[in-house]
Protein backbone atom coordinates (compact mmCIF):
# COMPACT_ATOMS: atom_id res chain seq x y z
CA UNK A 1 0.00 0.00 0.00
CA UNK A 2 2.79 2.42 0.95
CA UNK A 3 4.74 1.57 -2.22
CA UNK A 4 1.70 2.14 -4.44
CA UNK A 5 0.98 5.50 -2.81
CA UNK A 6 4.58 6.66 -3.13
CA UNK A 7 4.79 5.53 -6.78
CA UNK A 8 1.57 7.37 -7.62
CA UNK A 9 2.93 10.50 -5.95
CA UNK A 10 6.18 10.28 -7.89
CA UNK A 11 4.43 9.78 -11.24
CA UNK A 12 1.88 12.53 -10.66
CA UNK A 13 4.39 15.37 -10.31
CA UNK A 14 5.42 15.63 -14.00
CA UNK A 15 1.76 15.59 -15.06
CA UNK A 16 0.92 18.28 -12.50
CA UNK A 17 3.81 20.46 -13.62
CA UNK A 18 2.88 20.01 -17.30
CA UNK A 19 -0.70 21.08 -16.57
CA UNK A 20 0.54 24.12 -14.67
CA UNK A 21 2.80 25.15 -17.52
CA UNK A 22 -0.03 24.82 -20.02
CA UNK A 23 -2.37 26.93 -17.88
CA UNK A 24 0.31 29.61 -17.62
CA UNK A 25 1.17 29.76 -21.31
CA UNK A 26 0.02 33.40 -21.53
CA UNK A 27 1.88 34.56 -18.41
CA UNK A 28 5.32 36.16 -18.26
CA UNK A 29 8.16 33.70 -19.05
CA UNK A 30 9.92 34.22 -15.73
CA UNK A 31 6.76 33.30 -13.78
CA UNK A 32 6.33 29.84 -15.31
CA UNK A 33 6.95 26.65 -13.40
CA UNK A 34 10.17 24.93 -14.38
CA UNK A 35 10.80 21.26 -13.80
CA UNK A 36 13.61 18.78 -14.18
CA UNK A 37 15.47 15.85 -12.71
CA UNK A 38 18.19 15.58 -10.08
CA UNK A 39 20.35 13.01 -8.34
CA UNK A 40 23.39 12.66 -6.15
CA UNK A 41 25.03 11.40 -2.98
CA UNK A 42 23.44 11.04 0.45
CA UNK A 43 25.30 10.63 3.76
CA UNK A 44 23.16 9.97 6.83
CA UNK A 45 23.97 9.80 10.54
CA UNK A 46 21.81 7.97 13.07
CA UNK A 47 21.66 8.49 16.82
CA UNK A 48 19.97 6.20 19.34
CA UNK A 49 19.57 8.03 22.67
CA UNK A 50 23.15 9.31 23.24
CA UNK A 51 24.86 6.68 21.06
CA UNK A 52 25.95 7.75 17.58
CA UNK A 53 26.07 5.04 14.90
CA UNK A 54 28.41 4.91 11.92
CA UNK A 55 27.47 6.93 8.84
CA UNK A 56 25.55 5.40 5.93
CA UNK A 57 26.12 6.29 2.25
CA UNK A 58 23.52 5.98 -0.49
CA UNK A 59 22.22 7.80 -3.58
CA UNK A 60 19.11 9.86 -4.27
CA UNK A 61 17.28 10.51 -7.55
CA UNK A 62 14.00 12.10 -8.58
CA UNK A 63 12.17 15.08 -10.05
CA UNK A 64 11.99 18.77 -9.13
CA UNK A 65 9.58 21.65 -9.83
CA UNK A 66 10.13 25.35 -9.10
CA UNK A 67 7.62 28.22 -9.15
CA UNK A 68 8.97 31.82 -9.05
CA UNK A 69 7.11 34.22 -6.76
CA UNK A 70 9.21 37.28 -7.57
CA UNK A 71 12.56 38.14 -9.14
CA UNK A 72 14.49 36.66 -6.20
CA UNK A 73 12.04 34.38 -4.40
CA UNK A 74 10.54 31.02 -5.40
CA UNK A 75 8.94 27.83 -4.05
CA UNK A 76 10.37 24.43 -4.90
CA UNK A 77 8.96 20.91 -4.50
CA UNK A 78 10.60 17.58 -5.25
CA UNK A 79 9.99 13.84 -5.13
CA UNK A 80 13.10 11.73 -4.49
CA UNK A 81 13.91 8.07 -3.99
CA UNK A 82 16.64 7.33 -1.43
CA UNK A 83 17.64 5.37 1.65
CA UNK A 84 18.77 6.74 5.02
CA UNK A 85 19.87 5.15 8.27
CA UNK A 86 23.07 4.18 10.04
CA UNK A 87 25.39 1.30 10.84
CA UNK A 88 26.23 -0.20 14.25
CA UNK A 89 29.08 -2.56 15.10
CA UNK A 90 27.90 -4.80 17.93
CA UNK A 91 30.63 -6.78 19.77
CA UNK A 92 30.27 -10.55 20.03
CA UNK A 93 31.79 -12.26 23.10
CA UNK A 94 31.95 -15.71 24.64
CA UNK A 95 31.93 -16.27 28.38
CA UNK A 96 34.35 -19.05 29.33
CA UNK A 97 35.92 -20.38 32.52
CA UNK A 98 39.04 -18.38 31.74
CA UNK A 99 37.14 -15.16 31.15
CA UNK A 100 35.47 -13.19 28.37
CA UNK A 101 36.72 -13.87 24.84
CA UNK A 102 35.95 -11.42 22.04
CA UNK A 103 34.86 -13.00 18.74
CA UNK A 104 34.76 -9.83 16.68
CA UNK A 105 31.59 -7.90 15.88
CA UNK A 106 28.38 -8.01 13.86
CA UNK A 107 27.38 -5.00 11.80
CA UNK A 108 23.74 -3.90 11.93
CA UNK A 109 22.70 -1.83 8.90
CA UNK A 110 19.56 0.23 9.60
CA UNK A 111 17.79 0.96 6.30
CA UNK A 112 14.83 3.30 5.83
CA UNK A 113 13.99 3.23 2.11
CA UNK A 114 11.95 6.34 1.36
CA UNK A 115 10.17 8.51 -1.13
CA UNK A 116 11.07 12.00 0.07
CA UNK A 117 9.07 15.13 -0.74
CA UNK A 118 11.17 18.21 0.11
CA UNK A 119 9.29 21.53 -0.02
CA UNK A 120 11.31 24.73 0.31
CA UNK A 121 11.44 28.48 -0.14
CA UNK A 122 14.42 29.70 -2.19
CA UNK A 123 16.00 33.15 -2.09
CA UNK A 124 18.29 34.23 -4.96
CA UNK A 125 21.16 36.46 -3.82
CA UNK A 126 22.22 36.73 -7.46
CA UNK A 127 20.56 35.15 -10.53
CA UNK A 128 22.67 31.96 -10.29
CA UNK A 129 23.05 31.52 -6.52
CA UNK A 130 20.28 30.79 -4.03
CA UNK A 131 19.73 29.62 -0.46
CA UNK A 132 16.78 27.50 0.61
CA UNK A 133 14.96 26.49 3.78
CA UNK A 134 12.18 23.96 4.10
CA UNK A 135 11.01 20.61 5.35
CA UNK A 136 11.41 17.15 3.86
CA UNK A 137 8.52 14.69 4.18
CA UNK A 138 10.06 11.19 4.20
CA UNK A 139 7.55 8.41 3.41
CA UNK A 140 8.93 5.00 4.32
CA UNK A 141 8.60 2.25 1.72
CA UNK A 142 10.36 -0.26 3.97
CA UNK A 143 12.11 -0.34 7.35
CA UNK A 144 14.79 -3.01 7.66
CA UNK A 145 17.78 -3.98 9.78
CA UNK A 146 20.31 -6.12 7.90
CA UNK A 147 23.31 -7.92 9.34
CA UNK A 148 26.51 -9.35 7.85
CA UNK A 149 25.94 -12.58 9.81
CA UNK A 150 22.86 -14.65 10.62
CA UNK A 151 21.02 -13.31 13.67
CA UNK A 152 17.93 -15.13 14.96
CA UNK A 153 17.84 -17.24 11.81
CA UNK A 154 18.11 -14.45 9.23
CA UNK A 155 20.27 -11.59 7.94
CA UNK A 156 17.25 -9.30 7.40
CA UNK A 157 14.72 -8.19 10.00
CA UNK A 158 11.90 -5.63 10.16
CA UNK A 159 12.89 -2.41 11.91
CA UNK A 160 9.89 -1.96 14.17
CA UNK A 161 8.37 1.02 15.98
CA UNK A 162 9.23 3.50 13.20
CA UNK A 163 6.88 6.21 11.90
CA UNK A 164 5.67 5.84 8.31
CA UNK A 165 6.08 9.60 7.81
CA UNK A 166 9.27 11.29 9.00
CA UNK A 167 9.93 15.05 9.02
CA UNK A 168 13.34 16.61 8.38
CA UNK A 169 13.85 20.41 8.44
CA UNK A 170 16.69 21.48 6.14
CA UNK A 171 18.85 24.32 4.84
CA UNK A 172 20.52 24.31 1.44
CA UNK A 173 22.33 26.13 -1.35
CA UNK A 174 22.05 25.91 -5.13
CA UNK A 175 24.25 27.19 -7.95
CA UNK A 176 23.07 27.34 -11.56
CA UNK A 177 25.90 26.38 -13.92
CA UNK A 178 23.79 27.56 -16.86
CA UNK A 179 20.09 27.74 -17.80
CA UNK A 180 19.71 23.96 -17.52
CA UNK A 181 22.37 22.45 -15.23
CA UNK A 182 22.69 23.15 -11.52
CA UNK A 183 24.45 21.79 -8.44
CA UNK A 184 22.99 21.85 -4.96
CA UNK A 185 23.62 20.70 -1.41
CA UNK A 186 21.47 20.63 1.71
CA UNK A 187 21.62 19.39 5.25
CA UNK A 188 18.65 17.82 7.01
CA UNK A 189 18.61 18.27 10.77
CA UNK A 190 17.79 15.49 13.25
CA UNK A 191 15.41 17.61 15.32
CA UNK A 192 12.48 15.16 15.09
CA UNK A 193 12.61 11.51 16.15
CA UNK A 194 11.76 8.74 13.66
CA UNK A 195 10.34 6.30 16.21
CA UNK A 196 6.85 5.99 17.59
CA UNK A 197 6.47 7.07 21.21
CA UNK A 198 9.16 8.63 23.38
CA UNK A 199 10.73 5.64 25.12
CA UNK A 200 13.60 5.05 22.69
CA UNK A 201 14.46 8.31 20.95
CA UNK A 202 16.08 7.66 17.55
CA UNK A 203 17.04 10.50 15.21
CA UNK A 204 18.61 10.78 11.75
CA UNK A 205 20.32 13.73 10.09
CA UNK A 206 21.67 13.62 6.57
CA UNK A 207 23.50 15.52 3.86
CA UNK A 208 22.49 15.46 0.19
CA UNK A 209 24.68 16.86 -2.60
CA UNK A 210 24.27 16.41 -6.33
CA UNK A 211 23.58 17.58 -9.86
CA UNK A 212 20.32 18.54 -11.56
CA UNK A 213 18.95 19.32 -15.02
CA UNK A 214 16.05 21.69 -15.78
CA UNK A 215 14.02 21.11 -18.94
CA UNK A 216 13.38 24.02 -21.28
Amino acid sequence: MKKNFALALLLSIPAFVSAQEKSQSDSAPDSKISFGVKGGYSLSNMKFLDEKYNSKSYFYAGVVAEKPLSSNLSIQAEALYTQIGGKQDFPVVDFTDSGVIERGSIQFDYQLTQIQVPVSVKYYFIPNLSASAGINFGINLSEKVKTDEVVNGSTSHDYENVKTLNLFPFLGMEYKINDQFFVDARYHFNFIGINKGESFDTKIGFLQAGLGYKFK
